[in-house]
């Protein structure tokens, strides 16, 4: 039998989810909902934790949690950058350039990218104002100077790029793991030390196969899930041993 607060967890979802508790809106008070389901304030503290993991409400202290929305579920079955993918869906979605430098690409950056020199940015992105993803892309030279002309605050890398030079990003492989938070991105994305972020490594490239970029992208859990479709026909998901 589930805890109560899990239970208290799974009525308050289900209450998101269905508009009850409309997106923008404040959660009841934990006095409220102690009230409502009959249950020690500490229990509602527990389950109301559970939904600001999985993303349902903002997590915030110090004021209500605000409601920010349904399971938000990106797919793989289409090449989408994070805002492009956001704003599809409705979401509020932000982005800071937190560092960026030209430097001499690495070994392994060379051989991915084909250039000696790279251009490393770092950049925070947030859905509804809160920080979800942290973004550390090496760009290859040949467009290293039309992403530095970019305005910091950019919304979407993908599109501004597509607007200023025609550049189409064609294909992407993807790694997926799951990777302890170090000091910068616990600091960065508001989490502790050692939190369970998802990874997702990326390279992308032209229609020509050209490589523009390599993007190592750490996700706060709870803030994003992943969603590819297969079949006995066609399987795009690879395990891979570590």
């Amino acid at each position: 039998m589930a805890a109560r607060y899990e239970q208290i967890a799974a009525e308050l979802r289900e209450a998101i989810l269905t508009g009850v508790h409309p997106v923008g809106s404040q959660l009841p008070s934990e006095a409220e909902l102690a009230a409502r389901h009959a249950a020690a304030r500490g229990t509602v503290r527990q389950a109301v934790a559970i939904l600001a993991a999985e993303g349902l409400i903002g997590s915030r202290q110090g004021a209500r949690r605000i409601v920010l929305g349904g399971e938000r579920s990106q797919s793989f079955a289409e090449l989408h950058s994070f805002a492009q993918w956001a704003r599809s869906k409705g979401h509020a979605v932000g982005g800071e350039v937190l560092a960026q430098r030209r430097r001499p690409a690495g070994a392994a950056e060379s051989a991915r990218l084909g250039t000696a020199e790279v251009l490393e940015v770092l950049r925070l992105r947030t859905l509804e104002g809160e920080p979800v993803l942290l973004e550390r892309t090496v760009y290859a030279s040949w467009i290293a100077s039309a992403v530095e002309e970019l305005p910091p605050d950019c919304e979407s890398v993908t599109q501004a790029l597509y607007d200023k030079v025609g550049l189409v990003f064609a294909y992407g492989e993807h790694l997926i793991d799951a990777v302890a938070a170090g000091s910068e991105d616990a600091r960065l994305l508001g989490v502790r030390r050692g939190s369970p972020l998802l990874r997702q490594r990326r390279i992308t490239t032209t229609q020509e196969g050209r490589p523009v970029e390599w993007s190592d992208d750490r996700y706060r859990a709870g803030s994003v899930a992943f969603s590819i479709r297969n079949s006995i026909g066609a399987n795009p998901l690879t395990r891979l041993a570590l």
